[in-house]
């Protein structure tokens, strides 16, 4: 009897060991499966982000009003006119410092290479066409004279056909043959790291070699070195979401907390911070950066660490 019990227990635990081990199999093939399908299932890269066309696509027509080229106020279909010949288009999505410098210094340097048949459009865009034609006229300054700019008749989404990106700053395109060469969608544009690409992609299609940022005319000088020979930090990440002047109050605590904090660790943020602040506050331009919110942050750290950072540099250094 106990030797029946026995076997029967044995068998039992035999029995029990294999159920163990298929439902295991089966829940590793499961995963395995699972895992394969969601790579396959997402996109190449969280940080890809589109606008427009894509190289290689066709370049869509599409009608802009062209202000400060006579004969002004003329609605132009660029890609069109330009028959096939190289082009560059700018499509400025949020009017700043740095994508109004931007756009000048790249359409100053597309325009000095007309003499290839390069052909430059620089379309603003914006929901309310009477308001941006009149800030474009009145900013005429600051964009280049002889480029046909002007503003988009078709709102802040743009031209439908090019499926224009509104969280960009800058959308711009190269194309020859009316096929796009390059697209270049730029959240926040910099002349340092973003502008050289573009003119990479420029050079392919008109010739000659990329100028160095340097040479280029209206290129802000390069920061001065720190004592220690080290470059300042760049703060510009950490300040861009707070110059933005459609942003709220939140959104600007928000950021401050993120500059406040990075300033506390770091005595290099400090000073760059106090010294970028206290310059523009007793240039008198304070009233050009941001909201009236971020306009009291940049006050408020002009007091704190602007005054310690020129007091930590003797007169004469």
């Amino acid at each position: 009897m106990t030797d029946n019990k026995m076997y029967l227990d044995s068998n039992r635990n035999r029995r029990l060991v294999a159920v163990v081990w298929f439902v295991s199999i089966v829940a590793i093939t499961l995963s395995v499966s699972a895992v394969v399908v969601g790579q396959d299932s997402q996109p190449k890269s969280e940080t890809d982000v589109f606008s427009g066309p894509q190289m290689g696509e066709p370049l869509p027509e599409f009608t802009f009003r062209e202000l400060l080229v006579e004969p002004t106020g003329q609605e132009l279909n660029l890609v069109k006119e330009t028959a096939g010949g190289p082009l560059l288009l700018v499509f400025v999505h949020e009017l700043n410092r740095p994508s109004i410098a931007f756009t000048r210094i790249l359409s100053g340097y597309a325009h000095s290479r007309r003499e290839t048949g390069l052909k430059t459009g620089v379309v603003f865009l914006d929901a309310d066409a009477t308001a941006a034609e009149a800030n474009l006229r009145r900013m005429q300054h600051a964009v280049t004279p002889g480029v046909l700019t002007g503003v988009s008749i078709d709102g802040q989404e743009g031209p439908g056909s090019y499926g224009l990106n509104r969280k960009v700053e800058l959308t711009i395109l190269i194309a020859k043959d009316n096929v796009v060469t390059g697209n270049f969608a730029l959240i926040q544009p910099s002349l340092q790291a973003d502008l050289p690409k573009v003119l990479e992609g420029l050079v392919e299609i008109i010739g000659g070699t990329a100028p160095k940022l340097s040479d280029l005319e209206g290129m802000p000088p390069m920061r001065e070195r720190a004592a220690n020979g080290e470059q300042p930090p760049n703060l510009r990440p950490l300040l861009q979401p707070m110059l933005k002047k459609t942003a709220t109050d939140e959104e600007i605590d928000k950021a401050a907390v993120v500059v406040e904090k990075s300033a506390a660790k770091d005595e290099a943020i400090r000073r760059e911070l106090g010294r970028a602040c206290k310059s523009i506050v007793d240039a008198g331009v304070l009233g050009n950066y941001g909201t009236p919110k971020t306009q009291e942050y940049f006050k408020k750290w002009a007091a704190l660490y602007g005054k310690k950072s020129t007091d930590d540099n003797p007169p004469g250094r």
